[in-house]
């Protein structure tokens, strides 16, 4: 699906223009660009106030502690609303004739769930009705979204990013209450697995559509999200370990697409290109799968997004996983 030698972003971007943003993301990434986010502009523009105003029916308001669901749309609903359509709006112009894949991205169910404070002042997560709503609601709010960005770039198949930091620590029970003293209960998993399945089909609504899940956090769960429907799982490299081979060999093994995080999101002198998917082929060899499946199995990234970053390493570092994506179609050996 994703064709072998290609690179992509994660989603965030340093600075506060959306037309650099988009000018910078279109440019160096020929094959799967994406929509950026800027959090530099601050509430509304960071990526749980960025979700919130996809919500169909579900409101939020910023609190000094953070994002709490609202009885109805305020301010920082419609600064969030206002600043995804400028994104909209710059992305749509330096994407005019473009037709191939485009990536968009949103905080999973199980990260908004752990951020999002009921009125009570405790996160979502702790009341199973709470994540049912808003597992739906995003769902909703999901569809919409996809949809217009079709309208806008109508050549596109656009695939959906979940963004799920927190999922690791909301499968193990690793979520503090609001005191602090306590952690929220784990969710079982066969919940948290259906609630992505339910995403993973709104995503393959959209002809030619996928989900693409990507989280920065250790152990990344593989095998649930292969079950749950994830097309390409995005992940740090730098924090893998020989644990993680049995489950990585089996997703690739059913058609996962690994989307490696080999390059670091924020400023630091980077290696050549070849180097930087060095450990990709240790990997491969040591999983014992074919030399000739890397290229199409793996598209490269940064671990995470580029917000920490100077624009000038974050041009750097789109332009460096391109390389390295080249390096490994070229050579995979």
């Amino acid at each position: 699906m994703w064709g072998a030698g290609t690179a992509t972003g994660v989603g965030s971007m340093p600075g506060t223009d959306a037309r650099e943003a988009a000018r910078t993301v279109t440019g160096s990434l020929e094959t799967l660009p994406h929509l950026p986010e800027l959090p530099a502009r601050g509430p509304g523009a960071d990526m749980i106030g960025r979700t919130a105003g996809l919500l169909v029916d579900v409101f939020a308001h910023v609190e000094p502690s953070g994002w709490r669901i609202s009885d109805r749309p305020g301010r920082d609903t419609r600064r969030a609303r206002s600043w995804l359509g400028e994104d909209l709006d710059a992305l749509e112009e330096f994407t005019q004739g473009y037709e191939g894949l485009l990536k968009v991205s949103a905080v999973g169910p199980w990260t908004l769930a752990a951020a999002l404070e009921l009125r009570s002042g405790e996160a979502a997560l702790g009341d199973p009705g709470a994540c049912r709503d808003l597992a739906a609601s995003l769902a909703e709010g999901l569809r919409g979204h996809l949809a217009d960005v079709r309208r806008r770039v109508p050549g596109a198949r656009v695939v959906l990013q979940l963004d799920e930091p927190s999922l690791t620590a909301v499968l193990r029970g690793q979520i503090r209450t609001a005191s602090g003293y306590r952690t929220h209960r784990a969710v079982d998993r066969a919940v948290v697995e259906g609630a992505l399945r339910e995403l993973a089909g709104v995503a393959q609504e959209v002809p030619g559509g996928a989900l693409v899940v990507h989280t920065c956090a250790p152990d990344v769960p593989f095998a649930l999200l292969r079950r749950a429907g994830a097309a390409a799982v995005s992940f740090d490299f730098s924090l893998l370990t020989e644990r993680d081979d049995e489950a990585i060999g089996e997703a690739v093994e059913a058609g996962v697409t690994l989307f490696a995080g080999v390059v670091p999101g924020v400023d630091t002198p980077l290696s050549d290109p070849a180097g930087s998917v060095m450990g990709v082929r240790t990997l491969w060899r040591r999983l014992g799968l074919s030399p000739g499946t890397l290229a199409e199995s793996v598209v490269v990234a940064p671990g995470c997004g580029l917000a920490g970053a100077s624009p000038a390493y974050a041009r750097a570092a789109l332009a460096h996983c391109v390389r390295a994506a080249t390096s490994l179609a070229d050579n995979p050996e």
